[in-house]
């Protein structure tokens, strides 16, 4: 992993590397910030070159043995922990490696908390980093460094930590051996018990920005720049969210198909078709339904916008916008507060196990009812 495959946070990266380079890398360093910023890739990238016996350019060269073990996750001198299933009193992280090192082959710069929960095929337990696991890292931090200056230990998510297994850790990462290094990840900081928190230096990822999403999509997966730049633009900052919204692509040309047929109907005022799109979209499982409603608030924004004439403010697909070029002028200032009410109370009460048929009838009803205000 290197430096110049981290997302954004430029400032933060170059902080680190000379951290690494002056030799003053902290023991205990606390990298947090929301959920899909690739902190952990950003951890990853730091072991790397804090092992590499040839840095280059600021870089881990990528070639020599240290770099080699670490592009297969088996470097002799890292070792990571992270949220696991309980499958009885002796189990810890090492008996989930397999799980782990495809976790971290296959998603690449992203870290996302859902992927882990599948590879562990979770049955709706909570994994967490358990009492049990506090011996094994002490044992493993307690052995000279095999190969390097440095013993590096990269914790995936402390706030899933139990409270027995942090007090056990709490002298090794007050009063580490010197070649010691931990590097925590965390995406809430503000979960993470008090006494763990208070021993580390703290460095906040920031959201990623939107045009940075976008320019690894479009020269990753070989996307045009438009779409590349409305998928970025939904998610907000998020990587992880970001390759979702690209992956579920084909749901999305669903739910333009269906947005488009909505507001047609509505137009028409047509209530046999306005009911029977509300049946089907009803067909649909509850989570789908809600997607698709946050999905035609998303649109109804993306409309409004559209109105100014201002091509750096939409973030829309060519099909979305083929399709708005005719229909913006219907969401304006007078109905766009109410419609957007509308579809977020919809998503609630649906939220909310409510009847689907009914709420989403009523929603095309008021759809029908605001389209022609003007």
């Amino acid at each position: 992993m290197n430096f110049k495959d981290i997302l954004g946070n430029e400032a933060v990266v170059e902080r680190v590397r000379h951290l690494i380079d002056s030799d003053k890398l902290p023991h205990a360093l606390l990298l947090h910030g929301d959920a899909g910023i690739p902190k952990l890739a950003l951890a990853r990238a730091m072991a790397q070159y804090l092992h590499c016996t040839a840095r280059t350019g600021g870089e881990p060269c990528g070639k020599c043995p240290s770099c080699r073990q670490h592009a297969s996750c088996n470097h002799t001198d890292t070792f990571y922990s992270f949220p696991y299933l309980r499958r009885d009193e002796s189990t810890v992280c090492d008996d989930f490696m397999a799980a782990w090192r495809d976790f971290l082959n296959e998603n690449g710069i992203v870290e996302d908390y859902q992927e882990w929960l599948t590879l562990l095929k979770n049955d709706n337990s909570q994994p967490a980093i358990l009492v049990k696991e506090s011996e094994s890292i002490m044992r493993k931090m307690s052995r000279s460094a095999f190969t390097s200056k440095y013993k590096v230990l990269i914790m995936w998510l402390p706030e899933k930590m139990r409270e027995d297994c942090a007090n056990k850790l709490l002298k090794l990462i007050e009063e580490p051996y010197d070649d010691c290094k931990f590097i925590l990840v965390s995406n809430n900081e503000k979960e993470i018990l008090p006494t763990i928190l208070s021993r580390t230096q703290r460095i906040e990822l920031m959201r990623v920005p939107t045009a940075v999403i976008g320019g690894y999509l479009s020269s990753t997966y070989g996307i045009d720049e438009q779409q590349a730049m409305a998928v970025a633009s939904s998610a907000d900052g998020n990587v992880s969210q970001a390759l979702k919204t690209l992956q579920a692509d084909s749901e999305n040309h669903e739910f333009h198909s269906k947005f488009v047929v909505l507001m047609r109907m509505a137009y028409q005022a047509d209530l046999l078709k306005l009911k029977q799109w509300s049946e089907d979209i009803a067909d649909m499982k509850r989570e789908k339904s809600r997607r698709f409603l946050i999905y035609s608030s998303r649109q109804l924004r993306e409309n409004y916008v559209y109105n100014l004439h201002i091509a750096g403010l939409n973030y829309m697909t060519r099909e979305e916008e083929q399709f708005s070029t005719r229909f913006a002028p219907f969401i304006n200032e007078k109905n766009v507060e109410q419609l957007l009410a509308h579809f977020d109370r919809a998503e609630r009460e649906i939220q909310g196990n409510g009847n689907g048929k009914i709420i989403l009838f009523d929603l095309a009803m008021w759809v029908a009812r605001l389209i022609h205000t003007k």
